[in-house]
């Protein structure tokens, strides 16, 4: 299995435009964090999350959102798509989300803290 998540992991740096070397220091994050490395192959296995493991309370799809929020206030502050049309790439948000949650694993406080205030733009009066 680890052989097939590790080509996994590097088809979604390719597919998301990372290089080696972020592929290189992805693997070796997950491959220390016996939690989301089991997110990410039930994720693999099923191409849908568990959800078992969390961070701060927090689990890679808390996280998906948060940063899925984060790319339509871009949007909505830009009016324009084309400085944001990488984040339409559904491998590269997969792949943050996990990479996130890796740094979050480190350094709780410093993600929490902004998940829990700031939020999207699906309100009125926003901007």
């Amino acid at each position: 299995m680890e052989e097939r998540a590790y080509r996994w992991a590097q088809a979604l740096c390719e597919c998301a435009g990372e290089g080696e070397a972020f592929l290189q220091a992805f693997w070796q994050a997950l491959r220390q964090s016996e939690g989301i490395y089991a997110e990410f192959v039930y994720y693999l296995e099923r191409q849908t999350f568990c959800c078992a493991y969390k961070v701060a309370g927090y689990s890679v799809v808390d996280i998906m959102v948060w940063q899925i929020d984060h790319f339509k206030a871009n949007l909505d502050q830009s009016h324009s798509g084309a400085a944001y049309a990488g984040g339409h790439n559904g491998d590269r948000m997969l792949l943050m989300a996990f990479d996130t949650m890796l740094k979050m694993e480190r350094d709780p406080e410093r993600y929490a803290a902004p998940m829990r205030s700031e939020t999207g733009t699906d309100y009125a009066d926003k901007y």
